[in-house]
C-alpha cells in the first residue's frame, strides 16, 4: 500500500484528461523513481505556471502576459478574427500556423441540456470587438458537434448587421470531432476551405 500522500497524488493525476487510475499510478511511480530530476522539474514548472498564468483580457487566451502573445503580436492580421470554443481549440489552430489573424475564445458552447446560455459565454465581448471596427472577416471555428454548430449559427445571426464577412471551417472535419485532437493536415484543409455562413 502506498502512503496517503502518494495516493492523493495518484488521485489528482487520475482526474487529468486522458489519464485513468492505472495510468496515474504508473506516472506517480515514474516520478517517485526520478524524484531528484523529473519530480523537481515538474514541481517547479507547475509552481511557475500557477504564479504567472493569466487570462488575456482581449481574446480569452491563457498566457503568462496580458494581453497574450497573440494579441500583442503586431505581425498578426487584426482584420481577421477566428472564434473558437475553448483555449485548447485556439492552441490547436495556432499550432498549425495557418491562421495569421487574431482569436476570440468563447469559453464554451451553447447547450440547452447543460444550461449554457449566450450570456454564459463571451459572445457579448465578441460583438463589442466587431462593433469597434477594423475586422473584415470573422471565422467561426466551432467544433463539428450539434452544440458547436448551434453556437456558430447563433453568432452568425448576431453579426448579421455588421459589415463583416462571416465564414466557418469546412465540414470536412469529422462530425463529433474536436479541434484539439485533429492533425495539422485536417486543420489546414478545413481552414483553406472555409466558406460563408448561411
Amino acid at each position: 500500500m502506498a502512503s496517503q500522500e502518494i495516493e492523493a497524488l495518484s488521485a489528482a493525476l487520475a482526474r487529468l484528461p486522458g489519464l485513468g487510475p492505472r495510468s496515474a499510478r504508473r506516472a506517480v511511480l515514474w516520478l517517485v523513481k526520478r524524484r531528484e530530476t523529473a519530480l523537481v522539474q515538474l514541481l517547479e514548472a507547475m509552481t511557475s505556471v500557477r504564479e504567472t498564468l493569466v487570462e488575456c483580457a482581449i481574446c480569452g487566451n491563457v498566457d503568462t502576459q496580458n494581453p497574450c502573445g497573440i494579441c500583442a503580436d503586431p505581425r498578426r492580421d487584426a482584420r481577421q478574427l477566428c472564434v473558437v470554443e475553448d483555449v485548447a481549440d485556439l492552441w490547436a489552430l495556432d499550432r498549425a500556423r495557418l491562421f495569421t489573424g487574431k482569436y476570440h475564445v468563447l469559453g464554451g458552447r451553447l447547450s440547452a441540456l447543460d444550461g449554457v446560455r449566450p450570456e454564459d459565454l463571451t459572445i457579448g465581448k465578441l460583438i463589442t470587438r466587431v462593433e469597434a471596427g477594423g475586422i473584415d472577416e470573422v471565422v467561426l471555428a466551432m467544433n463539428a458537434t450539434l452544440e458547436g454548430q448551434t453556437t456558430a449559427h447563433y453568432i452568425a445571426e448576431r453579426l448579421e448587421g455588421f459589415p463583416v464577412r462571416i465564414t466557418q471551417l469546412a465540414h470536412g472535419l469529422p462530425v463529433g470531432g474536436e479541434l484539439d485532437y485533429l492533425d495539422e493536415g485536417t486543420l489546414a484543409q478545413a481552414l483553406r476551405a472555409r466558406r460563408p455562413v448561411g
